[in-house]
């Protein structure tokens, strides 16, 4: 089964696959794996739960992932994430390769806040007020259709690791910045940056206008108005709270987060920044991260050494990223061993094309 552009056509799994014991489906999926040898490399992404994550060859953020897809050379790839990351897979490999995505159902609320002919639209109207001064920058977190509109209109990608290295040459080549689809990592990367918040502005496709929530300056960063529904959740209050239930604390977030969220926060960074600071952290270190609790959880298994909570813990994981489960993984990975792949990922070649260009620029600054 094939999946074309956006269009997504959901195979239900046999429903012997959902009745199956833990112990089952450690068994068959390790056996399936071990019988499609050096032509399968399994992806995982850190939000992905860990009876999952377990069989990844590779584990990583956006922009690890999408390097090591890049370069493999393996007959099949199964991405254990959500829909714009198999897409991103999918255009960085050759025809011949095969990326499948467990379950169709695991897309990103996000992603889908940008349509592309919602954002057709914004350019239009930007372009007609600003003239030719605009570079479009998405977040990888987006659709193959809206990474090929800023590669057909001179801009790239970036992930929340590389955001300012993108965003820095980005102000090299013309003076205002349409950053997609996640208003949240804008913000905090403009700011960080340097520029004011009254030099930012929101495109709001809803309304169809742009708005200046911080009172209207000299525009340089358009922000697409978007965000992640987990990552929204992690409030000031709650950096107030964990820090008067915990003194001594350090909070912990992920630049999707809130601008008022990460100015309070002690630090912030990149899915892999944040596994970085808690493995280079002293014993007896205290943890508040606001991100996405699988990874959270991992880390605190992983490091008992430290004191780590979730700086919401009433969020719930990422309900698309937890669509990708082992029944779903075994009943992927033996459709392939009968030579009957489902699940299929493949961006129309023309997408893909001006795709590739978006990436290939962001690739080329690192």
């Amino acid at each position: 089964m094939a999946v074309t552009g956006n269009v997504r056509y959901p195979t239900p799994i046999d429903e012997a696959y959902t009745g199956l014991s833990s112990e089952e489906l450690d068994c068959r999926i390790a056996a399936a794996k071990a019988a499609l040898g050096k032509d399968l490399v399994i992806l995982g992404h850190h939000y992905q739960r860990d009876d999952v994550i377990a069989f990844a060859d590779y584990r990583g953020d956006s922009l690890k992932l999408a390097r090591i897809a890049a370069e493999l050379d393996a007959r099949y790839i199964v991405f254990c994430g959500v829909h714009f990351m198999a897409e991103t897979a999918d255009i960085l490999t050759v025809d011949e390769q095969v990326v499948v995505l467990p379950d169709l159902n695991a897309g990103c609320s996000m992603a889908d806040m940008a349509a592309i002919e919602d954002v057709e639209a914004c350019w239009d109207l930007l372009t007609e007020r600003f003239g030719d001064t605009i570079l479009p920058v998405t977040y990888v977190n987006s659709t193959a259709a809206i990474k090929a509109f800023v590669g057909r209109h001179g801009g790239l990608t970036c992930t929340s690791s590389n955001a300012e290295k993108v965003f820095a040459y980005a102000w090299t080549q013309k003076k205002r910045i349409l950053f997609l689809p996640d208003e949240h990592l804008g913000r905090n990367t403009g700011v960080k940056l340097g520029l004011s918040l009254a030099d930012m502005a929101v495109y709001d496709p809803q309304e169809m206008a742009l708005v200046h929530p911080h009172g209207e300056g000299d525009v340089r960063l358009i922000l697409w108005k978007g965000y992640c529904s987990v990552h929204q959740r992690f409030a000031p209050r709650h950096v107030h709270e964990v820090r008067r239930r915990y003194p001594g604390i350090r909070v912990l977030v992920h630049p999707e987060c809130s601008y008022e969220t990460v100015q309070l926060a002690d630090d912030y960074g990149s899915t892999e920044y944040i596994i970085r600071a808690v493995e280079k952290a002293p014993p007896g270190t205290k943890w508040a991260i606001g991100t996405e609790h699988n990874l959270v959880n991992r880390l605190a298994k992983e490091h008992p050494e430290q004191f780590i909570l979730s700086l919401n813990e009433r969020v719930c994981p990422c309900l698309t990223m937890n669509r990708i489960d082992r029944p779903h993984l075994l009943w992927a990975l033996e459709n392939l061993v009968k030579g009957t792949p489902q699940n299929v990922i493949h961006v129309e070649p023309e997408v893909a094309r001006w795709a590739r260009v978006a990436i290939d620029r962001m690739l080329d600054l690192a």
